[in-house]
């Protein structure tokens, strides 16, 4: 459980009014003390986060978070910091206590409709108090005790039946464009950037899918890509680049073979590839002193030559030939002045759920701001984004 990549985790959030007993809820989901338990409304401060292995579902986060109905100057600070985490949430848990479903709760609840997270509503302490249940959510309420342990294994199975589709069914990064026996050639150079004695995360998940589609994965470096292909004694029915050497190898590689890269597929597979493509082309419309967003899912050392601070700026603006400026912003958010951004340029977010990515793309969308990620933009400087894209017969 501890092992699951933090980006394959369904996210769990337990949202509500201060007493109202998220901690002690997701205590006894979890049949373990993991969160901290107080009569004193207002002990759960910042959001927590528990790893936590759901049956059937796997490997889950919950998150714990503070009173939505917090006061005071720190209150409001405890309140947005909820209010990020519930950007990132693939299932929301709105805790209400003995009073019923209040004012406060309702916002909670028209706020997830907005946002089309699934949610359910627990009606906590009903060894003390049962108040009405609202008509139109029935369907999606539960009554518990947390002290009697009453309706627990209710809730269980209603956050089973709240897991979007994306999680039920398993999704494909290049699985689709192999059979078994294929052979895939992996493209990984290793220079000063590159992880110690490591691969990077989405490396490891391409070597693994192809070895669950029963295929041979045969990686290699940049400069041994030539050698590779010539001692194959057929062509490789799929060759995927790290995109910081996509041009290099695309030379290398002849037309006939399938082509791509790494965050190609995985644009596809954590988002929605049509939007990202679409994204990249609006690099061609660019004007002296537009703003473009670099925005990083997770926090990283920052190398001399970091792709997404030194190198990519550096390429868009040979190929656009405009003065353009760049802010980065690194974490689970977008910041609040998204608006004053031309382009949204997104990391391969490995690190984040494929829910959290596709909602960072409906925010860009909304607000009519293209948005694209590492890897496509690369490739489109680089002239070669249609050819990469070819693999996933994109339209």
């Amino acid at each position: 459980m501890t092992k699951a990549p933090r980006g394959e985790r369904l996210i769990i959030t337990f949202l509500g009014r201060r007493n109202v007993g998220k901690s002690s809820l997701i205590n006894a989901i979890a049949g373990q003390e993991i969160a901290i338990v107080s009569e004193e409304p207002g002990t759960t401060t910042d959001p927590v986060a528990k790893a936590y292995e759901l049956i059937p579902i796997g490997p889950v986060t919950f998150y714990d978070t503070g009173g939505l109905d917090d006061l005071g100057d720190l209150g409001r600070m405890r309140i947005k910091a909820t209010q990020k985490v519930r950007l990132r949430t693939d299932i929301a848990i709105v805790v209400v206590g003995e009073e019923g479903v209040m004012p406060k709760d309702y916002d909670i609840i028209d706020e997830l409709k907005k946002m089309e997270i699934p949610y359910l509503i627990v009606f906590n302490k009903s060894d003390v108090a049962t108040p009405e249940i609202p008509k139109e959510e029935m369907a999606r309420s539960v009554r518990v005790s947390t002290k009697t342990l009453l309706g627990i294994e209710a809730v269980k199975e209603k956050i089973i039946e709240c897991v979007p589709d994306s999680f039920r069914r398993e999704p494909l990064i290049i699985g689709d464009l192999i059979d078994r026996g294929d052979t895939v050639v992996l493209v990984v150079p290793l220079d000063y950037s590159a992880p110690k004695g490591r691969l990077i995360l989405p490396q490891v998940q391409v070597i693994r899918e192809i070895l669950d589609h029963h295929a041979i994965a045969i990686t290699v470096k940049d400069d041994a890509l030539n050698e590779t292909l010539a001692m194959l004694h057929q062509p490789p029915a799929l060759v995927i680049t790290d995109s910081q050497v996509v041009e290099k190898v695309g030379k290398i590689v002849p037309e006939n073979i399938p082509f791509t890269t790494f965050s190609t597929a995985f644009a596809r597979y954590k988002g929605d590839l049509k939007v990202l493509v679409e994204g990249a082309n609006a690099v061609d419309h660019m004007e002296n002193g537009d703003k473009i967003l670099i925005a990083e899912a997770c926090s990283h050392h920052v190398q001399s030559d970091d792709i997404g601070r030194v190198k990519i700026p550096r390429w868009l603006k040979k190929y656009t030939g405009k003065d353009l400026h760049f802010d980065v912003y690194s974490g689970h958010d977008f910041p609040e002045n998204l608006e004053e951004y031309t382009l949204i340029i997104h990391c391969g977010s490995c690190m984040i759920t494929g829910m959290e990515f596709k909602r960072r793309l409906y925010t860009a969308h909304r607000m009519k701001i293209p948005i694209t990620n590492y890897g496509i933009i690369i490739s489109k400087v680089h002239g070669i984004l249609n050819r990469v894209i070819r693999p996933f017969e994109f339209k």
